[in-house]
C-alpha cells in the first residue's frame, strides 16, 4: 500500500501538460468567439437602430443605409479582433 501511495506521487500528472500548439489553439478558438460575438450584437444594435430611425419618421433608404454602416463597422472590429490589428492577414 505504501508502494502504491509512492508511485503515485512520483509519477507526473498528465491534466497539467500543455503544448504551445493547444494554447495557440485555445487562444484562436477565443478570438474567433470574441469577433462572433461582436459581429452577434452589431446585428441587434443595428436592428434597433433601424426601428428607432423608422420610428422617428426617418427615410427608409436612410435607415437602411444607417444599419449597414453599423454592421459594416462591426465586421471591421470583429476582423481585428480575429486576425490581429496588423494587417498581414490581408497581403
Amino acid at each position: 500500500m505504501l508502494l502504491a501511495a509512492a508511485a503515485l506521487l512520483i509519477s507526473p500528472g498528465r491534466g497539467y501538460s500543455q503544448t504551445q500548439g493547444m494554447e495557440r489553439r485555445q487562444n484562436r478558438r477565443e478570438n474567433r468567439d470574441d469577433a462572433r460575438g461582436t459581429r452577434q450584437q452589431a446585428r441587434h444594435d443595428a436592428r434597433d437602430a433601424k426601428q428607432e430611425c423608422k420610428d422617428a419618421g426617418g427615410n427608409r433608404i436612410d435607415c437602411r443605409h444607417q444599419k449597414r454602416e453599423i454592421k459594416q463597422d462591426a465586421r471591421g472590429k470583429a476582423r481585428d479582433m480575429k486576425y490581429g490589428t496588423t494587417g498581414e492577414a490581408d497581403k
